[in-house]
C-alpha cells in the first residue's frame, strides 16, 4: 500500500521502491549465478555445446558432444547421431558440407548408405582435385528447434555448404504439439527459455531430480499424442518451423556457406494413415450413417467393384471428410480406376489429416519452398516433386520410401543425384574443375554402391530390419499393414550372398578409400562371425576420434 507522501511525490516514491525491486531481482539472479558456478566447480552436469575439443589421430578437431541433446530430451532418452569429428585444420582445396535434418536425412535405417554418402562419392568422382568432407549431423527424433543450435555450432567450422532436409518431426519432435519428449505447444520465447534453462548445470540438476528416467520406445511412444489438422496448435507449429528455418538459413549464410533447402519426400501410396479422428461435433446418428457407408464401401472394394466403392466412400465423406483413413480409401479406389491426378490429391490429403504426424505434410513442404525462394542465398531442391516424377503415375510409394519417410537405396540415390547436380552446376564454374566423368555424367546407382560397399548382403540385411520394424505399432494399426509386410517379406526371402564375395566387395571399396571409417565399421561388423581378429582390427580403424569407445557386436569394448 502506497502512502500519501509517495503518491504526492512520485520521485520520492520511486526512490523508496527502486531498491526493493532491485533487491527482489538481483538477489535471486546472484544466488542462481553462485549456484551455477558452484555446480560447475564441483563437476555437476555437463556442457551442452554442439562440439567439444578432441583429437583425431593426434590432430586437433571438434567432436560431437554426446550431451548436446540434453536440453531436448528427458533423462534416459537422449538420442545421438552418428558420431562425427570435424578437423580443426581445413587445407586448401577442401570443400566442407554439413547435412542437417532428422532420421531420414541421417540415412536411417543405415546411415552408411544415406543420400549424403552417395553424394560424397559422386562429388569425389566429379572433382578429383578437391577433398570433400561431408558431415551428416542428422539424428533420430529431432526437429527445427534442435537444428537451429546445430547450425550455430557448425557455422564456426568454416563450412562451404549446408544441406537442410527437414520437416518430418515438427509435431512429434521436441516442443512440438504431439511430442512425448518435452513440453509441447509452446511459443518460441518460452521454448528458447526452456532450452537455455535446461542447458545450465542448475537446470540439469532440477531436471534430473524432477523427471523420472524413461527409456526410448520408438514411434510407439507417441500413440496417445494424436493432433488433428484442425488443432490450433498446428498453426503455432508451422510458425515455429518457418521462423527456425529462416534463422537457420541466416546463420548458415553468415558463415559464408551456400545453403540448399530440400522439400521432404513421404510415402503417399503405400503408407496408410497411422491414426484418424472424426470431425468435431459429429453426432451419434451421423456417425452410425458414416460407419455403415464405410463398411459398405469396404465390401465393394474387397470385391474389386472400385467404382461402387468410390461412390459410397464419397457419400461417407459428405458426412465427415476429416477422417484420414477414409481419404486413403478414396485415393486407393481412384488409383485402381486410373484417375491418378485425383488419387494423388486424396493420398496427399490422407497424409495431411493423419493425426499421428510422423510425416511432413503439404504445409511443411510449402514452407520449405517459400523460405528457400525468399531467403537470400538459399537454393531449393524440390525432393517431393522430383520423387513424384520418378514414381509410377506421379505418386510416391514404396519404390523410393520404405515405410513413411525413410528412403530406399533408390530414393537415397535419387536425392543425392539431385543434390549433386545442384552443387556441381556452380562448383564447375567457381573452381574451374573439369568433370572427370565422360560428358560430365553422374555415377550410376550401381557404381555408387560399389564404392560404398553396399553389397547384396547389406541390401538383404536392411530389408529384414525394415520388415522387423513393421511388426510393431503404429505400423500394425495401418489399413494396408498386411500389404506392406507381404512386400518386404518377399524381398527378405532372397538368398544371402556368399560371405567371400561380400568380403571381397568390402576390400575393393576400402582399397579405393582407405580412410573411410564407415567402410571399416560395417566391414568389421560383417566379419565378426567369420574372422574375429580381422573384424576387431577393422572396428578399431572405425574409431571416429581418439579415445572414443568402440564396441564389438557382442558388447565388448575394443581397446
Amino acid at each position: 500500500m502506497t502512502t500519501s507522501t509517495e503518491t504526492e511525490n512520485p520521485v520520492r516514491g520511486w526512490r523508496l521502491w527502486a531498491p526493493r525491486i532491485a533487491t527482489s531481482v538481483i538477489v535471486p539472479v546472484l544466488l542462481l549465478g553462485i549456484l551455477e558456478g558452484a555446480l560447475r566447480l564441483l563437476g555437476v552436469g555437463f556442457p551442452t555445446d554442439l562440439t567439444v575439443p578432441c583429437t583425431v589421430q593426434g590432430r586437433p578437431a571438434s567432436c560431437y558432444n554426446l550431451f548436446f541433446p540434453a536440453p531436448f530430451f528427458p533423462p534416459g532418452m537422449i538420442k545421438t547421431p552418428q558420431a562425427y569429428a570435424i578437423p580443426a585444420e581445413k587445407p586448401f582445396g577442401t570443400f566442407r558440407i554439413f547435412v542437417l535434418g532428422e532420421s531420414a536425412a541421417m540415412g536411417d535405417p543405415d546411415p552408411a548408405y544415406g543420400f549424403s554418402r552417395y553424394l560424397e562419392v559422386m562429388l569425389r568422382e566429379r572433382f578429383p582435385a578437391l577433398k570433400f568432407e561431408v558431415v551428416n549431423t542428422g539424428s533420430v527424433a529431432i526437429n527445427s528447434h534442435v537444428l537451429l543450435p546445430i547450425a550455430r555450432g557448425l557455422a564456426k567450422e568454416r563450412p562451404d555448404l549446408f544441406i537442410i532436409y527437414s520437416g518430418n518431426n515438427e509435431v512429434v519432435g521436441p516442443y512440438g504439439p504431439g511430442t512425448a519428449l518435452t513440453s509441447s505447444g509452446m511459443s518460441l520465447p518460452f521454448i528458447h527459455t526452456s532450452m537455455f534453462v535446461r542447458s545450465t548445470r542448475t537446470g540439469q540438476l532440477l531436471t534430473k531430480m524432477g523427471t523420472q528416467k524413461r527409456e526410448w520406445g520408438g514411434m510407439e511412444m507417441f500413440l496417445d499424442k494424436q493432433v488433428a489438422a484442425s488443432s490450433p496448435l498446428m498453426q503455432r507449429a508451422y510458425e515455429n518451423f518457418e521462423s527456425n528455418l529462416r534463422e537457420t538459413i541466416a546463420i548458415a549464410r553468415s558463415s559464408g556457406a551456400r545453403v540448399i533447402v530440400a522439400t521432404v519426400a513421404t510415402n503417399l501410396k503405400d503408407c496408410a494413415p497411422f491414426a484418424s479422428l472424426h470431425r468435431e461435433n459429429l453426432g451419434q446418428d451421423a456417425l452410425r450413417s458414416w460407419t455403415a457407408l464405410v463398411q459398405q464401401g469396404s465390401d465393394w472394394e474387397n470385391n474389386r467393384a472400385y467404382g461402387e466403392a468410390l461412390k459410397t466412400y464419397l457419400s461417407a465423406a459428405q458426412i465427415d471428410d476429416q477422417y484420414a483413413e477414409l481419404e486413403f480409401r478414396i485415393a486407393r479406389c481412384l488409383w485402381r480406376l486410373g484417375d491418378y491426378g485425383a488419387a494423388r490429391e486424396h493420398f496427399s490429403r490422407a497424409r495431411d489429416l493423419d493425426t499421428l504426424r510422423f510425416r511432413a505434410d503439404s504445409r511443411i513442404n510449402n514452407i520449405n519452398r517459400t523460405v528457400a525462394s525468399s531467403s537470400p542465398g538459399a537454393e531449393l531442391v524440390d525432393t517431393d516433386e522430383i520423387f513424384a516424377k520418378e514414381s509410377p503415375n506421379g505418386i510416391v510409394g514404396s519404390e523410393l520410401v520404405y515405410e513413411h519417410v525413410h528412403l530406399t537405396p533408390e530414393g537415397n540415390y535419387l536425392l543425392a543425384r539431385a543434390m549433386f547436380l545442384q552443387i556441381a552446376s556452380k562448383m564447375a564454374t567457381e573452381t574451374g574443375q573439369a568433370p572427370s566423368l565422360q560428358d560430365g555424367g553422374v555415377l550410376s546407382q550401381a557404381e555408387c554402391e560399389r564404392r560404398l560397399a553396399f553389397t547384396p548382403h547389406d541390401h538383404l540385411r536392411i530389408t529384414r530390419e525394415m520388415l522387423e520394424r513393421l511388426q510393431k505399432p503404429p505400423f500394425t494399426n495401418q489399413l494396408n499393414h498386411s500389404d506392406q509386410v507381404l512386400r518386404l517379406t518377399i524381398q527378405a526371402g532372397s538368398a544371402d550372398e556368399n560371405p567371400d564375395q561380400t568380403a571381397a566387395e568390402y576390400r575393393w571399396a576400402i582399397g579405393k578409400e582407405p580412410d573411410d571409417r564407415i567402410l571399416h565399421y560395417n566391414f568389421g561388423l560383417f566379419l565378426f562371425d567369420y574372422d574375429r581378429a580381422t573384424a576387431l582390427e577393422q572396428l578399431r580403424l572405425a574409431q571416429p576420434w581418439d579415445g572414443f569407445p568402440v564396441f564389438a557386436p557382442d558388447g565388448t569394448q575394443i581397446e
